[in-house]
């Protein structure tokens, strides 16, 4: 039988919450794997409350569940440990997101972990890592970029640094895992051998500096990295420039500059002395974007973009998340994809950037409802009787919510 996709037959005991680890596992599940997302009893995973809610479900929550088995159990419970650490004995893969020595405290440390199985690879995500003077300490994304260097990149020379309205540190740490859990299965396959992986946000957003780190070191601190504003503070131009109606962004390298000056009717820029040197346009940048941003005012941005880009001056516009989401080339590509969930309807939300010639059809996913699967994994995975399920759920070690009456189980028991 072929496979499903280009994981299919391994099986993740994911127990993260939240973005960065659920990233990770939400990915693996797109790309087939059999991901048991173990939600903490009573509530499961917080993102569950998180806006925007229809008909009792979170938009959040689908988006990264998609394809995921919930199951709910009270772990702190000697009971629901028990069987938890009886699933590890079926799985591949031990995925968890809490803070470093959380899932120790729980009773499921590595150390625990590889003792039922010594083969398991076992990936711990945090903010600083599992090592460290701050590894002990809670962290979110935003945390991790402000100790990174990243966030006093972003912002106007001036004043106080930025923060992204985005989760780049978590979803960049999620795929880090990823890749690193994808190594593992491949040392895995030649040696038997399984491992611990520790990722970082920390790492993860450091891992990001293109310039600044190197420059600093190579120069002996001569360049200092420093937060440009709408302008690169080592390349000129290069930044956000305003036309009539909105904003263009451009990267003018060397060889894109005689170009930009033809373009804006001032070929005589290309070798003024003044400008013929990246150095030279750096020193002059004030200067110089007064003077692009004088050629644009006479322009749409659209037009300003269309007669960039036939003379293929790396340029884009400013795009809002609306106009993002209708963008015609996001729409082709599924970067932005329209799904239906059973009970929430139809939802947009961002496509797999994950792409495979063997497998170019993205695979028909649901998110689970809380504790939905708990009967198909301690049935079918563990062999328990109906009783034993049952009794579980009466004593409290197991919980699922009720499906609405107009929603179909995705559970085959």
């Amino acid at each position: 039988m072929d496979p499903k996709h280009i994981l299919d037959g391994y099986r993740i005991l994911d127990f993260t919450q939240y973005l960065a680890g659920p990233t990770t596992s939400r990915l693996a599940a797109e790309l087939g794997a059999e991901v048991i997302k173990v939600e903490l009893s009573p509530a499961g995973d917080p993102v569950h409350l998180m806006p925007h809610r229809r008909k009792g479900r979170s938009g959040y929550y689908i988006q990264q569940s998609r394809g995921k088995k919930s199951i709910c159990v009270d772990i702190r419970n000697p009971k629901g440990l028990a069987i938890v650490k009886d699933l590890i004995k079926e799985c591949d893969i031990v995925l968890e997101n809490f803070a470093p020595g959380a899932i120790a405290r729980l009773g499921l440390g590595y150390d625990v972990v590889k003792e039922i199985k010594p083969d398991i690879i076992m990936c711990s995500i945090s903010a600083f890592g599992q090592t460290g003077p701050l590894s002990s300490l809670p962290g979110f994304d935003y945390i991790a970029m402000a100790v990174s260097g990243v966030m006093d990149m972003i912002g106007d020379p001036d004043e106080p640094p930025y923060f992204p309205m985005l989760g780049i540190g978590d979803v960049s740490a999620g795929v880090h895992a990823l890749a690193a859990i994808n190594g593992a299965l491949l040392y895995h396959m030649k040696t038997g051998k399984g491992q611990h992986i520790d990722i970082s946000l920390l790492d993860a957003y450091f891992h990001s500096h293109e310039i600044n780190v190197q420059a600093y070191s190579g120069s002996n601190g001569k360049i200092v990295p420093k937060r440009g504003g709408h302008h690169h503070y080592a390349a000129a131009p290069l930044g956000l420039f305003k036309c009539k109606d909105g904003f263009l962004f451009m990267v003018v390298m060397a060889r894109q500059w005689g170009l930009l000056c033809e373009a804006m009717g001032r070929e005589d820029l290309a070798e003024h002395p003044d400008f013929d040197t990246n150095g030279k346009r750096v020193e002059r940048k004030d200067e110089l974007v007064e003077i692009i941003e004088g050629w644009l005012s006479n322009y749409k941005r659209d037009d300003a973009l269309k007669l960039l880009e036939d003379l293929h001056i790396p340029v884009a516009p400013v795009l809002s998340v609306p106009e993002a989401m209708d963008h015609p080339h996001l729409i082709e590509r599924e970067v932005i994809r329209t799904i239906s969930d059973r009970g929430y309807g139809d939802l947009q939300i961002p496509g797999v950037p994950l792409r495979f010639s063997e497998f170019p059809e993205k695979l028909d996913l649901q998110a689970p409802y809380l504790g939905e699967f708990n009967r198909e994994i301690f049935g079918d995975v563990l062999g328990m009787s109906d009783a034993d399920i049952n009794a579980l759920e009466n004593e409290g070690v197991l919980k699922s919510e009720p499906l609405p009456e107009d929603v179909q189980t995705l559970a085959t028991r």
